[in-house]
C-alpha cells in the first residue's frame, strides 16, 4: 500500500511540476519538489527571472533575502497564473525595509493516479502552500561592527511547506541565505554601467518535508547574480545556479518613467524565451509576463502597490479626469 502512494505521489508531482514550471525537473530520488522549484514573480520573470542581484519592491523577498535592505518602503505585489485550465499559480507578497513575507499556492485536480502494478486508480488532487519569511540587514548598521570597507548586506528567509497529494499531506521548513554587495560605477571603454551589484543566495541549506512514511529534503542550491545599468538606459541582469537551475539572463528597459519593457532567456533543460510589459502610475504597477515553452507559452499578470510612490491626491485626480 505504502509502495502504491509513493508512486502515485511521484507521478502526480512529476506531472504537475512539470506542467506549471514548464522547465525540466532538476529533481530526483529522495528530493522534494514543491511550489518553491517554480519561477516566481512577474516583472522580474519578463526580464528572465534575474533577481539575485535586484532590489526592486515586493518580488524581492522571492530572490535574495540580502536585498531587502536596498527596499525603500511598504510595497505589496499579487499574481495569479492559470495553466491550461487544469492548475492554478497565485503569489501574495510584502516587503518592507529589511522584512518581507510571500505566500505562494499552487493548486490541481483531476490529475490521473495510477498504483505500483501501473494501473489507473482514482485521480488526484494537489495543492502546495508555501510561506516565505525574510530579514535582510548591513553589518555596518550594527554598533558593535566597525565599518567595513565595501557596501555589503546579509539576509536570512525561512520558508515553510504545506503539500496535500490527493489524501497524503506533509510539511516542512527550509531555510536560505543571502548575501549582496555593490561596487561603485564603472567604464566599459565609453559606456557608463551604473548600479551594479552582486548577490549570492545559499537555498535550502537545511530542513526537509515530512509525509507519514517518508521525508524528503530539499534540494540545496546556490545561486549567483549579477547586474547593472548600461548607459543610464537599459538594465541587464544575470543568475548562474551551481545546484542545476539553469541560467537566467535578463534586459529591462524603461522608454519613460511609466514604462518598462523587458525581455529575457532561461536556460534550464532548454530554452526559454521571456518577454515583459509595466506600466506604473503613481506607485500602482501591472506588469505582465510571457514565458515560452515547447508544451505551450504561460502567462502571468500582477497588481504591486508601492506605498513609498503612492500621491493618494494625485492618483485621485487622475482618477477624476478618466471617470465619467
Amino acid at each position: 500500500m505504502r509502495e502504491g502512494t509513493i508512486v502515485k505521489r511521484r507521478f502526480y508531482v512529476v506531472l504537475v511540476v512539470l506542467l506549471a514550471a514548464g522547465f525540466s525537473l532538476a529533481a530526483g530520488g529522495q528530493t522534494a519538489v514543491s511550489v518553491f522549484d517554480i519561477e516566481p514573480g512577474v516583472a522580474r520573470l519578463g526580464a528572465g527571472g534575474a533577481g539575485i542581484s535586484i532590489a526592486a519592491g515586493a518580488e524581492t523577498v522571492y530572490y535574495n533575502p540580502a536585498s531587502l535592505t536596498e527596499v525603500p518602503g511598504i510595497s505589496f505585489s499579487s499574481f495569479f497564473a492559470s495553466y491550461m485550465g487544469v492548475a492554478s499559480y497565485s503569489a501574495f507578497s510584502l516587503t518592507l525595509r529589511n522584512f518581507g513575507v510571500a505566500a505562494l499556492l499552487f493548486n490541481a485536480g483531476g490529475i490521473q493516479g495510477y498504483d505500483a502494478g501501473g494501473s489507473r486508480t482514482d485521480t488526484l488532487a494537489y495543492r502546495n502552500t508555501g510561506f516565505i519569511l525574510g530579514a535582510g540587514i548591513s553589518p555596518s548598521d550594527l554598533p558593535f561592527i566597525p565599518d567595513l570597507p565595501f557596501d555589503v548586506t546579509v539576509g536570512m528567509r525561512i520558508k515553510g511547506l504545506s503539500s496535500n497529494v490527493g489524501g497524503t499531506r506533509g510539511s516542512g521548513f527550509t531555510v536560505d541565505l543571502g548575501v549582496r554587495t555593490r561596487i561603485p560605477n564603472i567604464t566599459l571603454g565609453p559606456v557608463p554601467i551604473s548600479d551594479v551589484a552582486f548577490g549570492l543566495t545559499a537555498i535550502n541549506l537545511f530542513g526537509a518535508l515530512s509525509y507519514e512514511t517518508e521525508r524528503e529534503n530539499f534540494g540545496m542550491d546556490l545561486a549567483l547574480g549579477a547586474s547593472g545599468q548600461f548607459a543610464n538606459l537599459v538594465s541587464a541582469a544575470i543568475d548562474m545556479s551551481l545546484g542545476g537551475h539553469g541560467i537566467h539572463f535578463g534586459l529591462e528597459y524603461w522608454p519613460v518613467s511609466t514604462l518598462a519593457l523587458r525581455l529575457g532567456l532561461i536556460s534550464k533543460g532548454g530554452i526559454s524565451v521571456t518577454a515583459g510589459v509595466g506600466v506604473a502610475v503613481q506607485g500602482i504597477m501591472i506588469d505582465y509576463a510571457y514565458v515560452s515553452h515547447t508544451l505551450g507559452g504561460t502567462h502571468r499578470v500582477s497588481l504591486t502597490v508601492d506605498f513609498s510612490a503612492l500621491d493618494i491626491s494625485s492618483l485621485s485626480r487622475s482618477l477624476r479626469r478618466i471617470l465619467p
